[in-house]
């Protein structure tokens, strides 16, 4: 009986640990709006974004729908140039 309770404890144990190993934990991102600097110049004018604005953007992507409702951020987020921004770093506008 002690075998088998043994067995299952050490069962149990396996599987945790391969829990832990394959199931990648979910990166919190930090909501910042300095992060999306790289993107000033693509934003405040009609150059084209950078490999690094792209990413930023992607990055950035749960913290959008906030930025766009904060007065201050919403005029550079949801600016006509923002959109080009978006669509040429193909990165869909989040429905808020």
């Amino acid at each position: 009986m002690v075998m088998i309770k043994a067995s299952w404890v050490s069962l149990f144990a396996i599987a945790a640990v391969l829990l832990v190993i394959l199931v990648p934990a979910a990166e919190a991102v930090t909501c910042s709006p300095m992060q999306l600097s790289p993107c000033a110049q693509a934003i405040t004018s009609s150059s084209p974004p950078s490999a690094l604005c792209c990413a930023k953007l992607k990055e950035q992507k749960p913290c959008l729908c906030g930025y766009m409702r904060n007065p201050s951020l919403r005029r550079f987020v949801s600016s006509p140039n923002a959109r080009k921004v978006s669509n040429r770093c193909k990165l869909p506008i989040p429905r808020c």
